[in-house]
This record gives C-alpha cells, sequence and structure tokens, in this order.
C-alpha cells in the first residue's frame, strides 16, 4: 500500500534523481557524497512510499523503470523548488565572513587565482575559500558554486554576470623543444611540429579549423584533456601547446610563437545566482576577483 507522502521525504527524491541521472548507486555515491548502502536504503524507501519499483538492476548498473521515468520531471521540479528556497534562504545571510566556493577552469585556478584568493585571505581572514577548478560547468543554482568564472556568456537563468574582458590566447613552445627541433620560421613549418592538445575534447580541433588549420586527433602527440597537465607537458618540452598570454607570458623559460597570429581570444565573464550575489562574503570575494583579474584583460 501507498505510504502517506509525508513520508516521502526530500533526501528520498535527492537520491531517486542521483541513481536516474548517473545510472548506478556507486556514481550517485560519488556526486552526493552519500555511501552506497545509504543510498540503495534511501531508493527502497522510496519505492515503499510510492508503492512503484523503481529501478531495473542491468548488467551496467540500475536502468529506471517506465513508472520512474514518468516521476523524473515532477522530481525535478522539486529539486529546482528546493535550490530556490536554499537561495532565497543563504541570500539573507548578512554576516561578512563564512564560505564562499568558487570554480574556474583548471589553467585559471592553478595559474591566476593562487594570488589573487591569497591577497584575499590576508585582507579578509574571515571568508573561507572553496576553491574548485572544473573545466564542466557547475550549477549555480544547486549551491555547487556561489561565484563562476566562465570563458562564454552564460545562459542560465536568474544569474548575474559580468563580461570582465577578453583573455588573449597565443601558441608557446619551451625553449628546450626550441633548442632541440628549431624555431619554425612560418605557420606552415609549425604545423609539422609536435603539438599537446586535448584526448576526448574537440574544443581546441573545433577552433583550429575555424582558423583553417584541420587536425584530428591524431595531430597532437601528447593528449589530456586535463588543461593544467597539458600545460606542464608544453613547460617540460614536449611539444608546442595554446594557451592563456597571461600564464604563458609569465613564464621566462617558454617562447611564444607568431604573437601577431589572430587567435580570437576567450571572453571572461564572472558568475554568480541573483539571489546570493549581494550578500557581502559573495560581494567581497566578487570585488577580489574582477580587480585581481583586471590586468589579465586585454587591452
Amino acid at each position: 500500500m501507498v505510504q502517506p507522502l509525508s513520508t516521502l521525504d526530500w533526501a528520498l527524491i535527492q537520491a531517486f534523481l542521483d541513481v536516474a541521472e548517473t545510472g548506478s548507486l556507486s556514481a550517485a555515491a560519488r556526486k552526493c557524497g552519500a555511501s552506497q548502502p545509504t543510498l540503495g536504503r534511501r531508493i527502497r524507501r522510496a519505492e515503499q512510499a510510492l508503492g512503484l519499483t523503481l529501478f531495473h538492476r542491468r548488467a551496467r548498473g540500475l536502468e529506471p523503470s517506465d513508472q520512474a521515468r514518468a516521476l523524473l520531471p515532477a522530481a525535478r521540479e522539486m529539486r529546482a523548488a528546493a535550490g530556490r528556497l536554499a537561495l532565497t534562504a543563504a541570500g539573507q545571510d548578512g554576516r561578512p565572513e563564512g564560505d564562499v566556493r568558487v570554480t574556474a577552469s583548471q589553467v585559471v585556478s592553478h595559474f591566476l587565482l593562487p594570488p589573487i584568493l591569497a591577497r584575499l585571505r590576508t585582507e579578509a581572514p574571515g571568508i573561507h575559500i572553496d576553491l574548485v577548478p572544473d573545466d564542466s560547468t557547475r550549477n549555480l543554482l544547486f549551491r555547487e558554486a556561489d561565484i563562476a568564472l566562465r570563458m562564454y556568456r552564460p545562459t542560465q537563468l536568474d544569474v548575474i554576470a559580468r563580461h570582465l574582458g577578453d583573455m588573449e590566447i597565443g601558441i608557446f613552445a619551451a625553449r628546450s623543444y626550441l633548442a632541440r627541433r628549431g624555431h619554425p620560421d612560418s605557420i606552415d613549418a609549425m604545423l609539422t611540429h609536435e603539438f599537446v592538445g586535448y584526448d576526448r575534447d574537440r574544443r581546441l580541433i573545433e577552433g583550429m579549423a575555424r582558423m583553417g588549420w584541420q587536425a584530428g586527433r591524431d595531430f597532437f602527440a601528447l593528449r589530456s584533456d586535463d588543461q593544467a597537465a597539458q600545460w606542464h607537458l608544453v613547460r617540460a618540452g614536449a611539444g608546442l601547446g595554446i594557451g592563456l598570454v597571461a600564464v604563458g607570458g609569465a613564464e621566462p623559460d617558454l617562447v611564444r610563437l607568431f604573437p601577431g597570429l589572430p587567435i580570437p581570444p576567450l571572453p571572461v565573464w564572472l558568475v554568480a545566482h541573483e539571489a546570493m550575489r549581494h550578500t557581502p562574503r559573495i560581494r567581497r570575494v566578487w570585488q577580489a576577483l574582477e580587480a585581481g583579474l583586471a590586468p589579465y584583460m586585454r587591452g
């Protein structure tokens, strides 16, 4: 018999969504930070409360039943409503201190943000920063981040976004690499050199195609989808790499090749949810990021 709706608490709905969207208890546990046994118990409780079988066990994990698929839109609406409730409540917090979660790309997190955040900690020691180096899109509605630095114009509703400017892109090589392979004297010659690039991510290949450079995955001698690892490979002399001039230009052991090459710059957007943007601690971190990144923007 279906249990009263009051027994179906939010933790059960969240567990249902996490498992449905990841496809297994193990992946859902990694996503939400709960243990597999805890998630398993929550799924069983949700099934008892609803009087439905929510998942079928398959070789590769758990597959939502037809009844579960019918419930997903309403469950996602509940998650969005819970997110808005939490944000509205958090936005009422007038304390100047507390935790702030900032997400940015791996390269920006590794090479540009550390001195900015170190200075902020000196000036505002009551603010504790969680830095999340991540090239995926973090959801501001569900507090996966309080402030995001993004290299594209955000489309998410209910956010405040400020275009800080554009960061210049260049092609770099380590002096050790050029000593071994020689300095290319033309673009065509440069394209015969070894390059460091992505593994599964196609952004660089697509960007090169827009410049008229045809390249596939095999064009790159060394590949990694971790941008910081790519940059360390370039610094070590493993091949040429494409990266931020703000980062490469500060490396004395790197040489920028063909600086006049018209590579489209990366736009930089600072983003926060509108419910949180003007809380004192979020505003303070926003101001620190805006001021700290300003010198890196193309004039």
